[in-house]
C-alpha cells in the first residue's frame, strides 16, 4: 500500500474512532434510530441530486445500503439500545477485520499465510482483552446484534471489492437512500410514536454536532474513501486497519469523557498494534520465509 493511502487508512480510523464518542453526544437527547436515520438521510439528501449514479445496478446499490446503514448501524444502534456500552460495542464491531479477511479468502481466492493467522491471534488477544478491560454490560442478546453488524460489515465490504462501483462517491450518496425508511420503521416498532413526537424538542446543540460529524465527516469522507482504498487494494491489506478503531476509540473517550485508560488497556492496545503490523507485512514476511505459506 502506499504510504499517502496508509496514512489515509489511519485517518480514517481516527473519525471512525472518535465517531463512536460523537454518537453518544447525540444519543443524549435524540433517539438512536432516529438519530442513524438522520444520518443516512443527510447523507443522500441533497447530494444525490447533483452526483451520477454509480456505474452498478441499482440492486447492488440498494442492497450495499440495507447492509451498511441497517444491517450495521442499525443492528449496532439496537444492540446499545438493550445495554451494551458504546465503548464495548466499538470494540466487539471490529471483529469485522478477521470475517474480511476469510471471506475475501473465501470469495476471491486471496492468499492467507501462517504470519497472517498469528497476526490475527495477536490482534484478537489484544481486541478481547480490551473488552474484558472495559466498563459496561454486555448481555449476550446485544454481543450477538454486534458481531451480526460486524459481518454485515464485512459483506459490504465483499460486496465493493467485487463490483467496484464508480465514482465511489456517488455510490455511497445513493446508497444511503436506502437506509433511512428501515431505521425509521425500527424506531417505530421499538418506542411507537414517542420518538417522533419528541424529535423537533430533542434537537440541541450537542445533537445537531453529532449527526453532522457522522454525515459529511465520518459516512460522506469517511466511508468513500474506505471503499476507495477496498476496491484499489487487496483485502488482507486494507481491512486489518479497522483494528485501529478501538484506539482512537478509546483516546476519544479519555478527551471527551474523561475515561481513564490505564496500563492494561496500553498493553492491549500494543498487541492489536503488533498483530496489525505482522498481518499488513504477512506477504513481506512470508515471501522471505517460504514455509509460513498456507493458502485458502
Amino acid at each position: 500500500m502506499k504510504t499517502k493511502d496508509l496514512l489515509l487508512g489511519v485517518l480514517i480510523m481516527a473519525i471512525w474512532g472518535l465517531n463512536f464518542s460523537v454518537i453518544k453526544l447525540g444519543l443524549e437527547s435524540v433517539d438512536p434510530f432516529l438519530l442513524a436515520a438522520c444520518r443516512f438521510f443527510l447523507s443522500a439528501i441533497p447530494l444525490v441530486f447533483f452526483v451520477r449514479k454509480p456505474n452498478v445496478s441499482m440492486w447492488v446499490v440498494g442492497i450495499y445500503g440495507l447492509l451498511f446503514g441497517v444491517g450495521l448501524w442499525g443492528i449496532v444502534t439496537l444492540a446499545i439500545q438493550i445495554g451494551v456500552s458504546a465503548g464495548i460495542a466499538s470494540l466487539v464491531l471490529q471483529s469485522s477485520a478477521f470475517f474480511t479477511l476469510v471471506l475475501g479468502a473465501y470469495w476471491f481466492g486471496n492468499r492467507l499465510y501462517a504470519t497472517h493467522w498469528v497476526g490475527i491471534a495477536l490482534a484478537a488477544l489484544g481486541l478481547g482483552c480490551l473488552i474484558v478491560l472495559s466498563p459496561g454490560q454486555l448481555p449476550v442478546a446485544g454481543l450477538l446484534l454486534v458481531i451480526l453488524g460486524a459481518l454485515s460489515w464485512s459483506v459490504s465490504n465483499i460486496l465493493v471489492k467485487q463490483h467496484r462501483p464508480v465514482p465511489m462517491f456517488s455510490f455511497l450518496v445513493w446508497s444511503s437512500l436506502f437506509s433511512p425508511v428501515p431505521l425509521v420503521g425500527l424506531a417505530f416498532l421499538t418506542e411507537g410514536y414517542r420518538p417522533f413526537e419528541e424529535f423537533a424538542a430533542q434537537i440541541d446543540g450537542l445533537a445537531l454536532f453529532s449527526i453532522t460529524f457522522q454525515v459529511y465527516v465520518t459516512t460522506v469522507f469517511g466511508y468513500w474513501a474506505w471503499n476507495g482504498l477496498i476496491s484499489r487494494y487487496p483485502l488482507p491489506q486494507v481491512a486489518p486497519l479497522s483494528l485501529l478503531v478501538p484506539i482512537f476509540g478509546l483516546l476519544g473517550s479519555a478527551v471527551i469523557f474523561g475515561e481513564p485508560i490505564g496500563y492494561g488497556k496500553v498493553l492491549s492496545t500494543v498487541l492489536i498494534l503488533l498483530g496489525l503490523v505482522i498481518i499488513t507485512s504477512a506477504q513481506w514476511i512470508s515471501d522471505r520465509l517460504p514455509a509460513t505459506r498456507l493458502r485458502m
